[in-house]
């Protein structure tokens, strides 16, 4: 549980209808395997304590008084047990037979949660065996205790104050408002559901969306346990599809057909996080639900959840390449509106034969195509100084050809060192003043060439570089509207080989996959023997590590320690630990130190969950201090 970690588990126990003991017997023997495992919250599924299916057989005695007597046995095992355990066990109440889930705890029975919406419809017939729940909590006697009796209780972890988890029952996630709305409003951060929803041709993945869409709509963990194939075949098969999912995403689910646990760690303190952010998020009403307090053991829960290493990028190729060309077109399209409503005519982009211009480029010809101006109006230029090599040369001027762009020559190693000679600057001092002079005289020819053919300067720069601040101020720093500002490196190289993918010009496809095998570097210094000597990522990091760094602090707003420990976990065996460490700390002092770059963006399009953007996702004073953050990243030591 450091860090907002909780291990939880969905079980699909082996059972027999009606056959109470050897389901109890069932049922202790998993919840031994789940603890083992290390779960604190773990759900089974609806009445799995008799079987879902046993029909009018809960209207005989024999059997509602065994599963009573079950339900406490499993209690008195659950003494011992360090977790918060659902089960779903039918129980009578005042004369009325209801479907309900025990919440058990450490040998007791904490509360019992009622099934509001009864199906009774197609193959479903509930309301012929129980009673709807009451429509607020009530207190009932039962074995010498007063438990909570009804719907939306909410279970607080005393060591973890923010796990606080409430339960549904199968049907109830499928009726128009959930219970489970308002138990999340009122603080739930993590949702159970005890289920018995059987298996027809298409419900898979009906079932996978409403309970990813319930995680998303309530920011909060879902945990949603199947009964199996031990239930009855007499109309009806059960395939024991378990799920859990968190903020919309799933993060494990089981195989149908099969029976068993799975297991994943649900993030309370991201979910925290998101509803902190999220001002729709709010409590309405006067209705307030007590806490039911639990008992776990607070330990570090060890992660086995999948951590993406490119968190920005898909890892399924068919939804990457659609999600590039939906960004793609975002792009395209800002530029579209920008110049449509500026009346340019022209663009003008500084094509390096690096990434990151190169997919300006193609955004820019993108965004022609939508106009229906040519793409000689298109002005890229290539500005060769001290750095410049032979290979991103000749791939600048190959690829504005192959595009269609106009080239435009404009050597400035002359302009560079007259500027030199105007400031003192030796040119053998390789220092920050020689290689922002040459970013900045760049620049400068750029505006004057749209001022001169009233077009508009594309800029090239990432949202890494703006991260990193590796960019010079007032030099590749600005342009009139920046194209790539809210897509990470990791996703421009993405874009750009999709791209290449997609083409059906052989040359024009061997070009950029030699653009996308070239080095990262602003060729700002001299190369040797023709190669590029000046690799970004030695000076700086590399960018896989800073983009999953960025992720995680713009998207969730986690604490360097809990960056490195994702970290350490997704890029184990490829990076060291003092290694991760390391750039860490260089991420965090860049990041806080060139915000001043970031205050003064240019307009640019946002394409994902984040943006750097002063006018949009990130607000920070160019002058905050980074002494807290830095505190963490020295305890890690």
């Amino acid at each position: 549980m450091k860090q907002g970690f909780v291990k939880v588990a969905a079980v699909t126990p082996n059972m027999r209808v009606a056959d109470v003991e050897y389901n109890v017997n069932e049922i202790c023997r998993m919840i031994d395997e789940t603890t083992e495992q290390g779960a604190k919250v773990i759900a089974f599924p609806e009445l799995c304590i008799t079987g879902y299916t046993c029909g009018d057989l809960f209207s005989q005695e024999i059997l509602l008084r065994e599963a009573k007597q079950g339900l406490y046995r499993i209690a008195e095992y659950t003494k011992e047990k360090d977790a918060l355990i659902f089960v779903g066990v039918p129980y009578e109440v005042a004369g009325k037979l209801y479907n309900t889930a025990a919440a058990l705890n450490h040998g007791k029975v904490l509360g019992l949660v009622t099934k509001t919406f009864l199906p009774n419809y197609g193959e479903f017939y509930e309301m012929r065996q129980f009673q709807a729940g009451p429509q607020s909590v009530q207190m009932i006697e039962t074995e010498g205790h007063r438990i909570p009796f009804g719907p939306r209780l909410l279970f607080q972890a005393e060591t973890m104050k923010h796990l606080i988890v409430s339960a549904e029952i199968c049907e109830d996630v499928w009726s128009a408002v959930p219970p489970s709305i308002e138990a999340a409003v009122e603080g739930a951060t993590l949702i159970v559901n005890c289920s018995a929803s059987n298996e027809i041709a298409g419900k898979e993945e009906y079932r996978r969306s409403l309970i990813a869409g319930q995680s998303a709509r309530l920011l909060a963990g879902y945990v949603y346990a199947n009964a199996g194939e031990g239930e009855s075949t007499t109309d009806l098969v059960f395939g024991g599809h378990n799920i859990i999912a968190e903020n919309g995403a799933i993060l494990k689910e089981s195989k149908r057909f099969t029976s068993g646990a799975i297991y994943s760690e649900i993030d309370v303190e991201m979910l925290l996080g998101e509803r902190r952010k999220n001002t729709t998020f709010q409590r309405k009403g006067e209705y307030s639900i007590p806490y039911i307090p639990f008992e776990i053991e607070k330990e570090e829960t060890m992660l086995t959840r999948k951590i993406p290493m490119s968190p920005f990028v898909p890892e399924n190729k068919v939804t990457r390449s659609r999600q590039c060309e939906e960004i793609l077109m975002i792009q395209a399209v800002g530029l579209k509106k920008r110049m449509l409503h500026t009346n340019c005519q022209r663009a003008v982009v500084g094509i390096s034969g690096g990434l990151d211009s190169t997919l300006a480029l193609l955004v820019t010809a993108k965004t022609f195509d939508l106009l229906g101006i040519d793409r000689s109006q298109i002005l890229s230029v290539t500005m060769p100084c001290f750095g410049t090599t032979d290979r991103t040369y000749q791939n600048a001027c190959r690829l504005t050809e192959k595009l269609g762009a106009t080239l435009r020559e404009i050597p400035i190693q002359n302009a560079v060192r007259v500027h030199f000679e105007d400031i003192g600057q030796s040119e053998e001092e390789h220092d920050v003043t020689y290689e922002n002079a040459q970013a900045r005289e760049r620049t400068q020819i750029l505006m004057d060439l749209a001022n001169k053919t009233n077009g508009m300067v594309i800029g090239t720069g990432d949202m890494s570089e703006l991260a990193l601040g590796w960019a010079t101020y007032s030099g590749d720093h600005m342009s009139m509207y920046g194209v790539n500002a809210s897509v990470p490196k990791t996703l421009v190289y993405h874009l750009v080989r999709y791209y290449a993918e997609e083409c059906e010009d052989p040359e024009l496809k061997g070009l950029l996959f030699d653009i996308l095998d070239t080095p990262v570097s602003p060729e700002l210094l001299p190369p040797k023997d023709g190669e590029i000597v000046q690799k970004t990522e030695e000076t700086v990091g590399p960018y896989e590590l800073h983009d999953f760094y960025l992720y995680y602090v713009l998207r969730f707003g986690y604490e360097p320690s809990k960056i490195y420990r994702l970290a350490k976990y997704a890029f184990g065996g490829i990076y060291e630990d003092e290694i991760i460490l390391k750039w860490l700390k260089k991420f965090y002092w860049r990041f806080f130190s060139q915000q001043f770059k970031r205050s003064c963006l240019p307009d640019g399009p946002k394409t994902g969950t984040v943006s750097l953007s002063p006018r949009g996702d990130w607000r920070m004073p160019s002058d905050a201090c980074v002494t807290l953050w830095q505190k963490d990243l020295d305890a890690l030591e």
